[in-house]
């Protein structure tokens, strides 16, 4: 009996706590998304006469935004640990981030885990199915610039061509230095059994942790946004030095981070466990590799070898952490060495609390007219 109840009152204890984080999840998005939506229509006259400082304040309003996303996971004792290169010193170059897909929790892994990278995440463009269009953020990511592609063969040439038209629209000119993209094109468990087949039938690797990518948006980027094509491959321009070794900022992107998200025994996190926060406290694992933009062809198949094999590395790096709770150590090194993500709660703190503060302005404001009107 003592057992029963114990139960019940633990169950009633997570979904009282499910509760009070969906409604506080749900005043948050009924302040800040419509703040930045009257933000952005506020500053229209500052885009007209310079747009440079338009996207400046419009990337900083988007990143507070996506920190209130990483509060949600933050507050539920979701925590980031970082493995393999260090991707900080890239913040203010060009780059293209390939992730694997598993579930909607990978991209509030990425709103978290590159909220202390410098400017990424305000100058970052993301690549994403076009049902997030209609979700409640679905309006900041088109106020961002974000673009939204949709799957299956019946779309699949269109969209290729509505994605470089995107790209050499909005790309430069609203400063964008990093593009996300899941070249996998869809979930891990709904894809897996296809890829696998597909792999069977041609003779490629079989892969249980990942599945075969897509090869079409990653190469319209790279031929969009690369430096010149010299034999194949991203030209002369591309930088082969490391950021902080570099005086010089080449045009073009210049390095591909290759970025694989592990969670432990498995189990992906969704959207929705960020929100109800109903799961444990969970650490989840992101390991990052970087590759100048030189070293990756651009031709149709020498890039499908490439990107192929970078997702067999990722298998090989996935199969060893579900096994071993670590990342394998580099070439050369004894030991992997992480490095765990940490937000500021100050920073957090402030951020929701002018979220809060600017809603409460605009209620006022509207209320005024209303009254001035009726």
């Amino acid at each position: 009996m003592a057992q029963l109840l114990e139960g019940a009152r633990k169950l009633g204890w997570v979904l009282l706590n499910a509760f009070l984080r969906f409604i506080f999840v749900f005043i948050n998005n009924c302040v800040a998304i419509p703040s930045y939506c009257l933000y952005c229509i506020l500053l229209q006259p500052l885009r007209i006469m310079d747009s440079r400082y338009f996207w400046l304040i419009e990337g900083i309003m988007f990143k507070w935004m996506l920190a209130m996303v990483s509060l949600w996971g933050w507050v539920a004792g979701y925590t980031v640990m970082e493995w393999g290169d260090d991707v900080r010193p890239l913040s203010e170059e060009e780059a293209m981030v390939i992730v694997n897909h598993q579930a909607t929790g990978d991209v509030c892994t990425l709103m978290m885990c590159l909220q202390d990278k410098g400017t990424v995440v305000r100058k970052m463009m993301w690549l994403m199915d076009h049902v997030f269009k209609y979700t409640n953020f679905g309006l900041v990511s088109l106020i961002h610039g974000d673009f939204f592609i949709r799957q299956g063969k019946a779309y699949r040439d269109k969209q290729l061509i509505y994605l470089k038209d995107h790209l050499d629209r909005y790309y430069r000119s609203r400063d964008r230095k990093w593009i996300v993209l899941f070249p996998e094109g869809g979930f891990l468990r709904k894809r897996r059994e296809t890829s696998q087949a597909f792999a069977k039938k041609n003779s490629l690797p079989p892969l249980t942790h990942v599945t075969l990518p897509r090869l079409g948006a990653t190469q319209v980027i790279l031929k969009t946004l690369g430096p010149q094509q010299e034999n194949g491959s991203l030209g002369k321009e591309a930088s082969t030095v490391h950021p902080s070794q570099s005086g010089s900022k080449p045009k073009g992107l210049q390095w591909v981070v290759d970025v694989t998200i592990a969670y432990p025994k498995a189990r992906p996190m969704d959207i929705q466990t960020w929100i109800f926060g109903y799961r444990p406290p969970t650490v989840t694992h992101v390991h990052y590799r970087v590759y100048p933009i030189k070293e990756v062809p651009v031709e149709t198949k020498p890039l499908t070898d490439w990107l192929y094999q970078r997702f067999v590395e990722k298998e090989d790096l996935l199969a060893h952490f579900y096994k071993t709770g670590a990342f394998p150590p580099p070439k050369g090194q004894k030991e992997a060495v992480s490095r765990a993500m940490t937000l500021d709660p100050v920073r957090l703190c402030l951020i929701q609390s002018l979220a809060f503060a600017s809603g409460y302005l605009w209620y006022s404001v509207l209320q005024y007219f209303y009254y001035c009107l009726f």
